[in-house]
């Protein structure tokens, strides 16, 4: 006994291969546009955060030459340390500093302007600066 063919209709058929390898390619150019975001934010992550150190160290050094008498030898007009010698920041010593005082003319002679600079290489040279004005 035989028994008769079902008859397959049209619209209940399955997906063909074409069209499987199609959607597996397009789901596959979307994961790599993705993954391709995460180095990217790993290296931003790692800038702010060397940003954020040197910060740390300006203020660092701000808050210290605050705390100085204003006749002291660390505010002496010039660049400190001299030259092109800087002071090593960091366990690291990745970052740089120095500091150069200025004393203003008259009649603001009473106040210092400090401003220190912070350098570090990450994807080139990079630095950062804040000035203060100290007051006798």
């Amino acid at each position: 006994m035989s028994r008769p063919a079902v008859p397959v209709r049209r619209s209940e058929r399955g997906a063909s291969l074409i069209e499987l390898m199609i959607a597996l390619v397009v789901l596959a150019l979307g994961v790599l546009a993705v993954a391709r975001l995460f180095p990217a934010g790993s290296r931003s992550n790692l800038n702010d955060r060397m940003l954020t150190s040197a910060n740390y160290y300006v203020q660092e050094k701000i808050e210290a030459l605050n705390r100085v008498l204003f006749s002291d030898a660390q505010l002496t007009d010039g660049r400190h340390p001299p030259g092109i010698a800087t002071e090593a920041c960091g366990t690291s010593g990745k970052w740089e500093r120095y500091y150069e005082v200025t004393t203003m003319a008259a009649p603001l002679d009473n106040l210092k302007k400090v401003t220190v600079t912070v350098r570090w290489q990450f994807m080139g040279n990079r630095q950062t600066q804040s000035t203060t004005y100290l007051r006798r």
